[in-house]
């Protein structure tokens, strides 16, 4: 099958890492420890955010070269699967497109130009690796793609822990819930050298992955905000910074977490393998 094969960018942006969240919610809700930092009371949210079994949450903003955008996705941690619908409201690639991860394997929506050269297949397998060739010798590398439909987005919150001003700026109402609003600003550089002591593998490069995508973007500082609930969970968070490519303003809304996430596989006849070749439809 030879096909010109297009990656579906996260639209969640950078698509992240892990997450920050602060503890004190808005009101009479919790409040900080004595002695907590502002970047304490991020970690502490974020740590709590990561370990939902699952979350439903949307993207809305502008990305550099993507334009603006309106994404979706869920996500269940064991056994992992996930969904991210991504859609571009402006630019040249106007549309929605849509990635599902299930039973370790990789799907993603075919483009409307891309389905009459799939035998009218309008999804395509890449198969449960990451690294492959396809039946046409193209040497294939779609780990930014599982990285950004199964990925816990709060992780781009937990990069504020990091931020050298960090602070409280105070409570406020998101979504008709009490939360309390932290701050702060970062570089790249700096976030990614705050990597180096973590000692957690799959965090670790979760977040080196989300400062890859910054990078590619031409994104070099970022504005942080990060809004906690009251049972010190990440509500919504922005992340702001203009780059080489562009504006970048992404506010991440979590709707709901820890409650049933099912992601059903594309029908077979409906779908192409990267991995074989073309077969007919019906055959």
């Amino acid at each position: 099958m030879s096909l010109a094969v297009r990656a579906v960018l996260p639209a969640v942006a950078l698509p992240a890492a892990v997450l920050l969240l602060a503890g004190c919610g808005a009101g009479d809700g919790a409040q900080d420890s004595a002695g907590s930092s502002a970047a304490d009371a991020v970690a502490r949210a974020a740590d709590r955010t990561e370990g939902l079994a699952s979350l439903h949450y949307r993207v809305t903003g502008r990305f550099p070269e993507r334009g603006r955008i309106a994404d979706e996705g869920a996500v269940r941690r064991e056994p992992l699967e996930a969904r991210l619908t991504t859609v571009n409201l402006s630019g040249d690639e106007q549309g929605e497109t849509e990635l599902r991860l299930v039973g370790g394997v990789l799907y993603g929506s075919a483009s409307d130009d891309m389905v009459e050269e799939l035998g009218g297949r309008h999804w395509i397998s890449y198969g449960p690796d990451e690294k492959f060739t396809t039946d046409s010798g193209l040497r294939m590398d779609v780990g930014s793609l599982r990285d950004q439909v199964g990925r816990n987005p709060a992780r781009e919150a937990a990069f504020l822990a990091d931020a050298e001003d960090v602070k409280r700026v105070g409570a406020e109402k998101v979504g008709g819930a009490d939360t309390t609003h932290y701050a702060g600003t970062a570089t790249v550089d700096e976030l990614r050298a705050s990597l180096e002591g973590l000692k957690d593998k799959a965090v670790r490069e979760g977040r080196a992955n989300s400062l890859d995508q910054y990078e590619k973007a031409g994104v070099d500082e970022l504005t942080l905000d990060v809004w906690i609930d009251r049972d010190d969970h990440v509500k919504q968070f922005r992340t702001q910074g203009f780059g080489s490519h562009g504006a970048l303003d992404l506010t991440f809304t979590f709707l709901d977490q820890d409650k049933p996430v099912t992601v059903r596989a594309p029908r077979a006849g409906d779908t192409a393998d990267m991995r074989k070749p073309l077969e007919k439809r019906g055959s």
